[in-house]
């Protein structure tokens, strides 16, 4: 914090932090462009302490002794201009309300900013980061937060006018909840209408239709003058949309569940809904985002599918999916799991085995039938997970087939994604191997010189520019028993392939080649494993390859940097059929070759996007090669 300063024993006002009081700007000046997102936020927050408390009354049933059943209400007074959003859910204690509603460290509120500056688009981010809470004050003057924690005897209060401090402090218990949390807005002029009882039950239906608790309305002096009173009636049912059959869900509702399960506000690209029955029994929805979530690539590669047994929330990290389908989002719930399983033991549950396996399946199996039947949106699905789905290849051996029929690939064909059941359609005549080039981009990889010689035989070659490619391509063994092979690894084995042009180039003589490669050997020393002649190359005089056996060059680059290990030397190929290499191979025993040997050598480091090894002999051995040819 900022700054503190107690008033009373019980009573203190705190500074927000920067970042949030950065954030409660943009709430009000920038984020939404459509207010009623903010009783979306305030009825996902209250969703979410009636699951918690349900989970923790599985091993604690003391903590709803007397409750009445979960609920949502939305407490309205249109005359006063006050909107509140109770629940009977988990509850706050004193420091939670602190860190929840105060401090950057829980809320997310520096990574919601982060993402806000690149997309700034806060409709499709808000859900994400956990910040809900905050949009309130684009609708309020003053909001207080009135808290007590499940099995607890004391409650507090939380107030704010979002203007740079709240308060906290004790409250008698006669003003809180049994249990839960009461979120009151004081609503500004302009926004009084957020508190009338149709502008809230259109907001409930169209946002927050299937949060798995029921919502009521109590609407305090509905009706006019002598007729006025209170009235409560109840606005959704709580029932689970992944219970119901999939004939009696409308798209839209998936697409309101998608938005509150899973934070995101863009349209599914797929959507997997069915009842598995059986050894085991348990529902599945499922959905495939169109855009990428903003933790896809974090560390910990957490999935984000919510797990239930028997409509009780259990974990939201159970792992039920492999890391490689992170980007799922959706709910499963099972009706074999015991409610108060551990979530240690969860990892270990043969039950939770067989449901993952099977929803895996599924998964697998929806996704090739989009592939096969609706190319153009399976490639949107590839161009944003792909990298993700590729991971396992390298994890998971026993998927590996299935992935082979998702995966997708940029070639040297250049049109567009290419699936390797296309790639071996077309293999040229003895061909033996599926070819592949590793770089960090596409246009990078085409500039390779190791790419001429199979470009001049019209051979497609598979071009790999994500991080992960470098690993599973080396241990897949192959695809229609094809294996992999990398353009920059061993010999090139392409003279059993014809050019295109049906012509083969002027070669020097392979005697003077093999003596000139000798030469560059002896001057180069340990530097290179050999120096030997090349088919791969067509325009280019040189370039390093990696030996036969180990790693790939790209491979052994990323490990050497991550590791800090030296890398195995190279093998430099020269191209007999390149002006410079024939006129080279013709003067045998002349002082230019050992200047010829460090500038070839250097030169094929260069065509590799690394520097000479030594740049400043190189660039003397360069000056100096001019001078004779100029002076």
């Amino acid at each position: 914090m900022d700054e503190t300063k107690h008033e009373t024993p019980a009573q203190e006002t705190h500074a927000f932090e920067a970042e949030v009081s950065r954030l409660l700007h943009l709430m009000v000046h920038a984020v939404y462009s459509n207010k009623d997102i903010f009783l979306r936020e305030l009825i996902s927050n209250a969703a979410d302490a009636c699951e918690k408390l349900r989970y923790l009354a599985v091993s604690e049933p003391g903590l709803i002794e007397g409750h009445e059943g979960f609920r949502i209400t939305i407490e309205a007074d249109a005359k006063a201009g006050r909107l509140s959003v109770i629940d009977n859910g988990i509850g706050m204690s004193r420091d939670e309300m602190k860190d929840n509603l105060g401090t950057i460290a829980r809320s997310g509120t520096k990574a919601f900013l982060d993402q806000l500056a690149e997309k700034k688009d806060g409709q499709a981010l808000i859900g994400q980061f956990g910040v809900g809470f905050y949009s309130a004050f684009m609708v309020a003057d003053k909001v207080r937060v009135v808290s007590r924690k499940a099995g607890s005897d004391v409650a507090h209060e939380w107030t704010s006018d979002g203007k740079g401090t709240f308060h906290l402090g004790d409250i008698d218990l006669a003003e809180a909840p049994v249990a839960g949390t009461r979120v009151t807005l004081e609503l500004m002029d302009d926004a009084t209408a957020f508190a009338e009882e149709g502008t809230i039950e259109r907001i409930v239906r169209e946002y927050s239709a299937h949060v798995p608790v029921p919502i009521s309305i109590h609407v305090i002096g509905a009706g006019d003058g002598e007729d006025a009173k209170d009235e409560t009636r109840e606005l959704t049912d709580g029932a689970a949309l992944w219970m119901k059959p999939k004939s009696a869900v409308k798209p839209e509702e998936y697409k309101e569940f998608y938005g509150n399960v899973g934070g995101m506000w863009d349209d599914p690209t797929l959507t997997i809904h069915y009842r598995a029955e059986g050894r085991h029994e348990y529902s599945v929805l499922l959905f495939v985002p169109s855009m990428k979530p903003f933790d896809l690539f974090d560390p910990d590669r957490r999935g984000r599918v919510k797990l239930y047994v028997r409509r009780v929330f259990i974990a939201d990290d159970a792992e039920i999916l492999p890391a490689w389908l992170r980007f799922m989002r959706g709910v499963v719930d099972s009706e074999d799991l015991p409610l108060n399983i551990s979530r240690e033991m969860l990892q270990q549950n043969p039950v939770l085995e067989a449901i993952a396996k099977g929803v895996t399946n599924r998964i697998l199996s929806d996704l090739a039938k989009m592939a096969e039947n609706e190319a153009e949106t399976y490639a949107k699905v590839w161009e944003a997970f792909g990298a993700v789905l590729k991971e396992g290849l390298y994890e998971a051996p026993d998927r590996r087939d299935d992935l082979f029929k998702l995966a997708r690939f940029h070639t040297t064909r250049g049109d567009g994604w290419r699936s390797l059941k296309d790639y071996v359609a077309d293999l040229k005549e003895n061909q033996t191997a599926i070819y592949y080039a590793l770089g960090e981009s596409k246009d990078a990889v085409l500039a390779s010189p190791h790419l001429e010689g199979y470009k001049a035989r019209g051979l497609e070659v598979l071009l790999l520019t994500d991080p992960v490619d470098a690993f599973w391509v080396r241990t897949a063994l192959g695809y229609d028993g094809k294996p992999f092979k990398s353009v920059s690894q061993g010999s090139a084995d392409l003279d059993q392939i014809a050019l295109e042009d049906g012509k083969d180039e002027d070669t020097a003589p392979a005697a003077d080649v093999a003596a000139f490669a000798l030469a560059l050997k002896e001057v180069l020393g340990d530097r290179v494993t050999e120096v030997r002649a090349s088919s791969r190359l067509a325009t280019s005089a040189v370039c390093l390859v990696a030996p036969d056996y180990g790693l790939d060059r790209r491979t052994e680059k990323l490990v050497a940097r991550g590791e800090g290990q030296s890398m195995t030397a190279p093998i430099l190929e020269i191209n007999p059929r390149h002006e410079l290499i024939r006129s080279l191979a013709e003067r045998q025993g002349t002082d230019a070759v050992e200047d010829a040997a460090h500038l070839l050598y250097g030169q094929a480091r260069i065509l590799e996007g690394e520097a000479p090894d030594d740049p400043n002999d190189f660039a003397a051995r360069l000056d100096r090669l001019m001078q004779k040819a100029f002076g």
